[in-house]
């Protein structure tokens, strides 16, 4: 039992990590260039389509191992837990993980909507703020996943 919930416990940091990361980098490296126009419509068009897999298959990975890890066989075995530090983190890491899901998903599709009409710098424009706060919200995860493990 404790391989399984090692096991669990790295596919879940991985997947968080990972949608994490290409959050920030989706915004930090593709943004800038899609609102300055240094981008073609198929690169941001690629760009927007990965992103969107990647947060997807992260809410599903972090739904599932997420849950096993709240449940009785992981490490949500008493009712203190839920009243406790650690279950209040885990409270903000659900809330956190919804605005994340939410915030990319919104930005994704103002993105898509200007690409299909071969626009870049305006969808980016429109996107912009939803994916600045998607960063932010990813960086409080990521703060919120250490204090967890602390």
């Amino acid at each position: 039992m404790a391989t399984a919930l090692t096991a669990v416990y790295a596919i879940h940091l991985l997947a968080g990590a990972l949608w994490a990361g290409s959050v920030c980098f989706f915004t930090y490296s593709y943004l800038p260039l899609a609102k300055g126009g240094d981008v073609s419509v198929d690169v941001l068009a690629s760009a927007t389509s990965k992103l969107t897999t990647v947060s997807r298959a992260g809410a599903v990975l972090q739904l599932l191992t997420g849950g096993y890890l709240a449940s009785p066989m992981g490490v949500g075995t008493t009712s203190a837990y839920w009243s406790s530090t650690s279950g209040y983190l885990v409270i903000a890491m659900v809330v956190l993980w919804l605005l994340l899901a939410a915030f990319t998903e919104m930005a994704a599709s103002r993105l898509r909507d200007g690409l299909d009409v071969d626009k870049v710098r305006t969808p980016a424009r429109e996107a912009s703020a939803l994916l600045y706060a998607a960063s932010a919200v990813a960086v409080l995860l990521l703060v919120d996943a250490g204090l967890l493990l602390a």
